[in-house]
């Protein structure tokens, strides 16, 4: 099949995909920061306290794996039609919160339990276990929709809270949430396959996740992948008040979210393009380290307007890029019959990572009031991240003990091999 012809086969896949993750959890990096300054001016949250929000995502260590693990085992529309269902629940919920920051707390950790069933560790599969020749592309377009979503989304909805309150912005996410997640389910396939062939459903949990605890190549990219991420409570809960915290106002501060959006969709496709036709690890070198850059430039004291883009601009194109590259290192490594339970593994990594990240923030805010400190050491820590995903390239040679290690069937290996 041709590159793009993949596309015409699978478009169900593709859409339904990018539908879910642009209705889920996925769009919170985008709208928690948008409403991160309103809610600490209308409650008098303190920056410290409210960097700890951060820690909500520390619950993934336990719930992206088991959705994984259950999505490997029952397929996707079982496991996502949870967080269609939860999400406009939760977003409703946030609209009616009292305002403390405890109850707070409690809610968006139940968001993330339950929306957890909306990430790419769910519907990407829909992708990973059809495309092969145009994989790279095929994962950028599902993963970038949510930041599509947040580019032209913060506008209408801080039109919204501006206009009408921040509770009303909640509501108007609801629907949305409602609406947009209720059709993905309609549009995801109701057969399975992997390049023409039947899913071989993994289902001995034990067996798979000791073959990974010894493989190398793993605990490679899980390293890389938590240093990288120590700093992406930056890109998130603390995106519009860092940037306030530099001479910003507000309405500039939403602007650069914006741009920073923009940013995470130009990576994602760049870098899905990348994949298709260049090694895999030095594409993730390359991108993972972009944040360094812009982080190095926050620290420097610079508080331009342009300035202050131009680094929103590259945290954003390595966020997009981010999610393509760890999908395509899961199924490239170690193939699709385990992609959910693999990639539900990196996502919790991540999400303690971030959850590290934030509370090294409250510590270093509470000490200086001020996010410098924390921005340079993200900086030198994003660097070394970084330089972790070239030592893939080592491993490539290694692929075929790997299939053998994990017990893939010899269909899953050669696509696996085929891919690459």
């Amino acid at each position: 099949m041709s590159y793009f012809g993949e596309f015409k086969s699978h478009w169900r896949a593709v859409l339904a995909s990018a539908l879910g993750m642009g209705a889920g959890l996925s769009i919170n990096s985008y709208v928690t920061a948008l409403f991160a300054p309103y809610l600490m001016q209308a409650f008098g949250w303190t920056k410290a306290q409210y960097a700890l929000m951060g820690t909500t995502i520390m619950v993934t260590l336990f719930c992206l794996p088991i959705v994984g693990r259950l999505t490997d085992v029952f397929g996707v529309r079982r496991i996502a039609v949870v967080g269609a269902v939860s999400t406009p629940l939760a977003y409703i919920t946030l609209s009616l919160f009292s305002g403390d920051i405890y109850d707070y707390l409690v809610i968006m950790i139940l968001q993330v339990i339950f929306g957890s069933t909306t990430t790419a560790t769910v519907y990407s599969r829909l992708v990973a276990e059809r495309f092969v020749r145009a994989r790279g592309l095929a994962l950028a377009v599902v993963a970038g929709w949510p930041a599509a979503v947040g580019a032209i989304g913060i506008p209408l909805v801080t039109h919204v809270i501006e206009t009408q309150g921040w509770r009303a912005g909640y509501r108007a996410l609801a629907v949305y949430s409602l609406i947009v997640g209720s059709v993905a389910l309609l549009l995801i396939p109701r057969t399975a396959v992997v390049s023409g062939g039947p899913v071989t459903t993994r289902q001995r949990a034990r067996a798979d996740y000791s073959a990974l605890a010894r493989n190398p190549t793993f605990w490679l990219i899980v390293a890389g992948v938590f240093l990288c991420n120590l700093p992406q409570t930056l890109n998130t809960m603390q995106f519009s008040v860092m940037l306030v915290d530099n001479g910003v106002t507000t309405a500039q501060a939403g602007m650069m979210l914006s741009v920073f959006a923009v940013g995470v969709v130009i990576g994602r496709f760049a870098c899905g393009v990348a994949l298709d036709r260049l090694p895999s690890h030095v594409v993730a070198t390359i991108t993972m380290g972009l944040p360094s850059i812009g982080l190095f430039i926050i620290a420097s004291g610079l508080d331009t307007v342009s300035a202050l883009s131009f680094a929103a601009v590259l945290l954003g194109l390595s966020m997009g890029a981010e999610g393509d590259v760890y999908a395509y290192l899961a199924v490239r490594h170690f193939g699709v019959q385990i992609y959910s339970s693999v990639l539900g593994l990196t996502t919790a990594v991540l999400g303690i990572a971030t959850s590290l990240g934030s509370i090294l923030l409250s510590m270093t805010l509470a000490w200086t009031n001020t996010f410098a400190l924390f921005v340079m050491l993200s900086g030198i820590i994003t660097v070394v991240g970084s330089a972790l995903f070239m030592l893939l390239g080592r491993e490539s040679v290694t692929r075929r003990a790997v299939d053998v290690r994990l017990g893939l069937t010899a269909p899953s290996a050669a696509l696996n091999r085929e891919s690459t």
